[in-house]
C-alpha cells in the first residue's frame, strides 16, 4: 500500500512540475508566438476535449475569471489540481498519512460506477463539442 501510495505522490508531483514549467512557458511567450502542441488538433485540425486548459488557466492567474471559463473550463478543475495536490502531498507527508491517497481510491471507485461515470463522460463529449463549436 505504501508503495503504491509513494507512486501515486510522485506522479502527480512531477505532473504538477510539468504543469507549472508549462505554465511558466505560456505567461512568457509573446503574442506573436504560436504556443499550440495539442498531438490531436495538429494530427486532427480539431481540437481534444482539453484545448485550451494552458490559456484557461493564464486567464485565471491574470484575475480573468469569465474569460477562463469560456475559454475551456476544465481549466478551473486543472487549477485547482495543479494547486492543492503538492500542498496535500506535503501534508501527507509531513504527516505521515495518506488521506490523498485515501481521496484518490474513493474518487476512482466512485468513477467506475455507471451512474458517475456515464454523466461526466456527457460533460467531457459536451466540453469537447463547445471546443470544436468555438474553434480552438
Amino acid at each position: 500500500m505504501t508503495f503504491a501510495r509513494n507512486k501515486l505522490y510522485t506522479i502527480l508531483f512531477l505532473a504538477c512540475i510539468a504543469g507549472y514549467i508549462w505554465l511558466y512557458f505560456g505567461l512568457n511567450i509573446t503574442e506573436t508566438k504560436s504556443f499550440e502542441v495539442c498531438l490531436v488538433k495538429h494530427t486532427t485540425n480539431i481540437p481534444c476535449p482539453s484545448c485550451g486548459s494552458t490559456r484557461s488557466i493564464i486567464s485565471l492567474t491574470k484575475g480573468n475569471f469569465v474569460e477562463a471559463l469560456i475559454i475551456n473550463p476544465l481549466g478551473y478543475i486543472v487549477a485547482v489540481i495543479l494547486f492543492s495536490a503538492p500542498l496535500w502531498i506535503a501534508v501527507d507527508l509531513v504527516t505521515k498519512r495518506k488521506t490523498l491517497f485515501e481521496f484518490y481510491q474513493k474518487i476512482e471507485t466512485y468513477l467506475k460506477k455507471p451512474r458517475y461515470a456515464i454523466p461526466l463522460v456527457l460533460l467531457v463529449i459536451i466540453n469537447w463539442i463547445w471546443n470544436i463549436t468555438k474553434g480552438l
